[in-house]
């Protein structure tokens, strides 16, 4: 790089003696000396400038297409699905990749980035033909051959994190792994114990969906992933897909469940079956059913949300169908019911035990709160040995009362326990060579789970039998 504009000055300096011009001379000389390593420091730097810019991204794999676990689930349930869309998966979003590519990040952490905007995805600059860094939003469809790049600050947090052995504690992952009913190679079930909610939130400390993450990996690079709910103060089976394609292929099919549901509930083949056990305050009038009333929600006093039964035409209204009969009843005025949930709605169970069968659920103050108030006088009396008998054993690290709440105590735990659950056989599909080939869901086999009463429902039923 030569730059003339010191020569310029050079020249249109008047002549002077010898020892002058030398002296000139030596100075223009240093000058452009001076310019000359200036331009390549500048060089240098604006080199340093683009390397530090590719250097504070971190690139996560291309996006390539993987087997629609959405198809897989619909054929599960019996849906008619196109055998060709298995292997496009059209619904991968920026989110969903990133939590695929990097399970060591949380959630929260993933979904800040994209608060912050400082998430970039890789694309072609039309006037100038080169790839370029643009922001991209959280749910952004993924094309194929499309790269994320994320803050390198990202990965120094978690690699400069201890590793995650070494804060398990040791109460806390007996407790949690102690809930574990079932787990194969796709999914891992657990029987979820009252007061403890599933999915994290505002206000939630500790919460089923990041215990699992830390404490039900085990070996696998993926957390596990809720593909349904519970109540936070429901209990029960509660099933997690261990990978991203499992998890979306039971999604699937609980979202089906629903879906079917509104057309023929009697004739269609169910794949996906839940069986809840019920405490209830009074008694049906008739001792099997079928409930199928519409649900929607309201908002009372302003600013709290409650589900209720509403006509079909109201704005909010879904359809939901709940079977139930009677197991056991009892002289105290409690009544013990088994109920099948043919759709997935949000308190579906609480809302038409309390406000169709006129028997709220014991502990449901919700939706039962002035039966409870005038039903004080069914208190039934302890039994000592009993309570010890069942609660022998059973830490709880979380604090979440396990040994009170029957129908013994003044204060009521929710009696509502989801206890059986049939579902297809996930693990067997995705053990098949190529999981996206013809397949007939006969073939698949059914896993059966069951899942014992949490110790206050087992002391209510007791007490009552």
């Amino acid at each position: 790089m030569v730059n003339i504009y010191p020569m310029g000055n050079f020249r249109r300096q008047p002549l002077a003696a010898v020892a002058g011009a030398k002296n000139t001379m030596t100075a223009t000389f240093k000058q452009l000396q001076h310019y000359h390593a200036t331009a390549i420091k500048s060089t240098d730097k604006e080199n340093s400038n683009e390397e530090k810019k590719t250097n504070q991204w971190l690139t996560l794999p291309a996006f390539t297409p993987t087997v629609d676990g959405s198809s897989i689930g619909k054929e599960l349930y019996g849906q008619p699905s196109d055998t060709k869309a298995r292997t496009i998966t059209n619904n991968m979003t920026a989110v969903k990749w990133i939590l695929k590519c990097c399970p060591q990040l949380p959630r929260s952490l993933v979904h800040k980035l994209f608060r912050l905007r400082q998430v970039r995805k890789e694309y072609i600059a039309e006037e100038t033909k080169s790839c370029q860094l643009r922001r991209v939003r959280a749910k952004e469809l993924m094309d194929i051959g499309d790269r994320i790049f994320l803050p390198t600050t990202v990965d120094v947090k978690t690699s400069s994190t201890k590793p995650e052995n070494e804060n398990l504690c040791n109460e806390e992952m007996k407790f949690i792994r102690g809930l574990e009913l079932y787990k194969d190679p796709a999914i891992i079930v657990i029987n979820k114990p009252p007061g403890m909610p599933v999915q994290g939130g505002i206000g939630i400390k500790r919460s089923l969906d990041e215990l699992a993450a830390k404490y039900l990996r085990y070996n696998y690079t993926e957390s596990p992933r809720l593909v349904h709910r519970l109540d936070r103060d429901s209990t029960g089976i509660l099933v997690m897909g261990r990978t991203l394609l499992s998890a979306t292929i039971l999604h699937s099919i609980f979202r089906e469940k629903t879906f079917g549901a509104s057309d023929d509930v009697l004739e269609s083949k169910r794949s996906l079956q839940k069986r809840y056990w019920a405490l209830v305050i009074g008694s049906p009038r008739r001792a099997e059913g079928l409930i199928s009333v519409p649900l929607g929600k309201v908002v009372y006093d302003g600013k709290s949300e409650k589900i209720t039964v509403v006509d079909k035409s109201h704005t909010s209204a879904q359809h939901a169908v709940t079977e139930y009969r009677v197991i056991a009843s009892s002289s105290c005025g409690y009544t013990w019911l088994e109920l099948s949930t043919l759709t997935g709605r949000k308190h579906q169970l609480r809302v038409h035990c309390a406000e169709v069968l006129g028997t709220p659920i014991v502990g449901d103050y919700k939706y039962g709160w002035q039966v409870h108030k005038n039903s004080k006088h069914i208190l039934v009396k302890s039994d000592r040995k009993l309570d010890e008998k069942i609660c022998k054993g059973k830490p709880d690290p979380f604090g979440l009362d396990l040994e009170n709440g029957s129908i013994s105590d003044k204060h009521f735990h929710l009696h509502l326990h989801c206890k059986q659950m049939m579902l297809p056989n996930i693990a067997q599909i995705l053990q098949r060579g190529n999981p996206d080939s013809d397949f007939d869901p006969k073939t698949v086999e059914t896993i059966t789970l069951d899942a014992a009463l949490p110790p206050h429902m087992q002391r209510s039923w007791d007490l009552l039998n």
